[in-house]
C-alpha cells in the first residue's frame, strides 16, 4: 500500500465506523441474502456480525446481550426477521454451510 495515505487512529475509526453502518444499511437492505449464502461466500454472517458487535463492546465494558447484539445488526428483534425473511436451507446449502464451517474456524 505504497500510495495510501497516512491516516491518524481517531480518523481511521471514524471511516471504519461509517464502512460498518454501509455494511449493516447494506444487509438490512437485501434481506432476500440469507445468512447462510454469506457464511458459504464469506464466512461470516449477520449472526457473526452480531458476536463481534457483542465482544467489541464487552471490551469496552458495555454489556450487551446477543439477543441485543442481534437487534442492533438486523434492525429488529430477530425472532421477527427470522419469520419475515429467513427461508429453509436447501441440502446444497447445508453442504456447503458444513465446508464453509470448516474455513470460518481456520
Amino acid at each position: 500500500m505504497a500510495d495510501t495515505p497516512k491516516i491518524v487512529d481517531a480518523m481511521r475509526e471514524d471511516i471504519e465506523a461509517a464502512v460498518y453502518r454501509k455494511l449493516i444499511e447494506h444487509l438490512r437492505k437485501y434481506p432476500e441474502v440469507q445468512n447462510i449464502d454469506l457464511m458459504n461466500l464469506a464466512y461470516f454472517c449477520r449472526n457473526c456480525l452480531s458476536k463481534w458487535y457483542r465482544s467489541a463492546a464487552a471490551e469496552r465494558g458495555i454489556v450487551i446481550d446477543y439477543d441485543q447484539a442481534r437487534e442492533i445488526v438486523y434492525g429488529m428483534p430477530y425472532s421477527k426477521y427470522k419469520q419475515r425473511h429467513s427461508k429453509e436451507a436447501t441440502p446444497e446449502q447445508l453442504a456447503a454451510f458444513e465446508r464453509s464451517q470448516q474455513k470460518a474456524t481456520d
